[in-house]
């Protein structure tokens, strides 16, 4: 039989570990600085990935966007026979063709001019973006190519100056790289701005709220160089002086690029810009 006194030990023992649980359960907490996926079916799959590892993960969204010049996209969309091939780099983009192919019940037409898109070229960065394209109905090619720099080297070993333009509907804060590229390699080119990128109206609201509820993560994941632009001097006004202790993650090597040129110390970078990638990477700094 236990005494009095081994008891209250035990007692302390058992608050103690509670207490240790509790603090390893914060330490879990990752918040993911991006959109939700339009239309994901079930758990987002980032958080999917991220649950289970082990880790409580947190989404709030970073950027809006307002698409233009839709009616200019939806006659070079149904019109194939202009361009070589298409070029989509986010899946915002591919959500302006997605919002022309439905307006006015274009849907049959869609059916037949796919077709000879697919005859083509359909050139896409990452699998949320290759994803979003095969709903369209297109093949495409360059997924895992993680960058639009690596992309660039692809369409290069493909394409040549004799061929039509390849189109490239991209947003108003596209990166340079891959049409400085293409263009310096005779590769001709087309493009036009479907979307402006702005910061979403409840950003600092959202993050405020998170880090007055939840207190500061375990590691933050930054999804784009507008996302470290838009978020990291609040991040850094809410974190103080535990920001040192924050793993910080990038999807890619470009959005990493953006953290370090901020002065924030990358401790990881997903080898894939995808779920399972960025949830791989973060386990492991998390261990």
């Amino acid at each position: 039989m236990q005494s009095g006194h081994q008891l209250c030990i035990l007692s302390i023992l058992q608050k103690l570990s509670f207490i240790k649980g509790f603090d390893e359960l914060v330490s879990m907490r990752v918040l993911l600085l991006k959109e939700p996926r339009d239309g994901e079916a079930g758990p987002d799959p980032y958080i999917q990935e991220l649950a289970a590892r082990g880790h409580e993960a947190t989404m709030i969204p970073v950027l809006s966007f307002k698409f233009v010049s839709l009616n200019n996209l939806s006659d070079k969309l149904f019109q194939p026979d202009k361009h070589g091939g298409l070029i989509f780099t986010s899946p915002r983009a591919v959500e302006a063709v997605k919002m022309c192919v439905e307006a006015e019940g274009r849907g049959e037409e869609w059916r037949l001019i796919k077709d000879k898109w697919n005859a083509k070229s359909v050139y896409v960065v990452g699998k949320a973006t290759g994803d979003l394209v095969r709903q369209l109905g297109l093949k495409p090619l360059g997924e895992d190519s993680g960058t639009a720099d690596v992309l660039s080297c692809l369409i290069i070993q493909r394409e040549n100056a004799f061929l039509l333009p390849l189109f490239f509907p991209c947003g108003s804060i596209k990166r340079e790289v891959l049409p400085t590229a293409l263009r310096d390699n005779g590769v001709p080119l087309e493009t036009l701005t479907v979307y402006q990128t702005a910061e979403h109206p409840d950003l600092q609201e959202s993050l405020t709220s998170y880090f007055t509820q939840k207190g500061t993560p375990a590691s933050i994941a930054f999804f784009s160089p507008s996302g470290v632009k838009f978020c990291l001097e609040t991040v850094r006004e809410l974190s103080s002086e535990r920001l040192t202790r924050i793993k910080f993650a990038a999807i890619g090597p470009t959005t990493a690029d953006a953290m370090t040129a901020e002065g924030l110390c990358v401790s990881c970078s997903a080898d894939k810009p995808s779920a399972t990638g960025l949830a791989a990477a973060i386990a492991k700094v998390l261990l």
